[in-house]
């Protein structure tokens, strides 16, 4: 199946609600003040947050008015394009290799596959992948990721449980750098985004990457869960504020009913989603695309 019957697929709880009220406000409204707070409310219904939902309104309704259009077929249209700008505002690094990527995030929302997926993704595209264990305190953690890396056919580098995570990131570099690799990604515990010694781990390893390997392009990639919604964002923030981070990968993307959360993401912490995830297997990874997403919206 093709990125975009994923994405609508994936979709399809948020793009049925969203359209339904649409259908509605179409039928009630004459196209004005009131049919422009209303459009604002579907928005915000689809955890769009209320800054990026009023900048938007904002730029259809002057576009609209200056245009002295009343079309609701335009003004629909008018709103995808705004939101495809808006998720246009972050864009996407360009990958150079050798690459190191990190993924951080909260306990649960799926670093561990999506490294799996992600090293799956890499090997399709004819790179070399070796795979880090940095996870060392959660039970199982190192045997899951060793999991995914026999799945996905790439090296895995790991230490004893407890160990010291950074020195696992030492290793893989060293490893990584030695055989010519072209990408190692970096499993690491899950934290809670409010506890400041993990962020200052999640730093220690970040210094040894840029210490050990300065030519590698060097990426920290946010993983989150769809299915959180708002509070995304306050992850998103506090995680960019520890790392600076370079992009996001969305999980369980196609458990939501709310996705509009990835415009605020994108507008207004100007951090661009790399990657989405649409189901379990390992091929269920695909790069992001704003157009398919917006469509997949409505």
């Amino acid at each position: 199946m093709s990125f975009f019957g994923k994405i609508r697929d994936a979709l399809k709880k948020t793009k049925d609600g969203v359209s339904a009220k649409m259908r509605q406000l179409f039928l009630k409204n004459k196209l004005g003040d009131a049919f422009y707070d209303e459009l604002e409310e579907i928005l915000i219904s689809a955890d769009v947050s209320v800054r990026t939902a009023e900048d938007v309104i904002e730029q259809v309704k002057e576009e609209a008015i200056g245009q002295k259009v009343k079309d609701e077929q335009f003004v629909t249209d008018l709103l995808k394009d705004i939101l495809e700008d808006t998720l246009n505002e972050a864009p996407v690094p360009e990958l150079s290799y050798p690459c190191v990527i990190m993924f951080v995030g909260v306990n649960g929302v799926g670093k561990t596959t999506t490294i799996g997926k992600v090293a799956n993704w890499f090997v399709r595209q004819g790179k070399t992948v070796t795979v880090a264990a940095a996870d060392t305190f959660r039970a199982a953690a190192i045997d899951q990721l060793g999991v995914w890396a026999e799945r996905a056919k790439v090296r895995i580098v790991k230490h004893e449980d407890g160990s010291d995570p950074a020195a696992v990131i030492f290793d893989a570099v060293s490893s990584a750098k030695a055989r010519g690799t072209d990408v190692v990604l970096v499993d690491t515990a899950g934290r809670l985004h409010v506890k400041e010694n993990l962020m200052k781990e999640l730093q220690k390893m970040d210094r040894v990457v840029s210490r050990e390997w300065p030519q590698a392009q060097f990426l920290k990639y946010l993983v989150l869960d769809a299915t959180t919604g708002q509070n995304a964002m306050s992850q998103a923030k506090i995680f960019d504020e520890a790392v600076e981070l370079d992009g996001i990968v969305l999980t369980k993307l196609d458990g939501t009913a709310k996705g509009g959360f990835v415009f605020s993401l994108c507008g207004e912490l100007k951090i661009p989603v790399v990657f989405a995830g649409v189901g379990e297997k390992i091929d269920d990874l695909e790069l992001f695309d704003a157009e398919q997403f917006v469509e997949g919206f409505f």
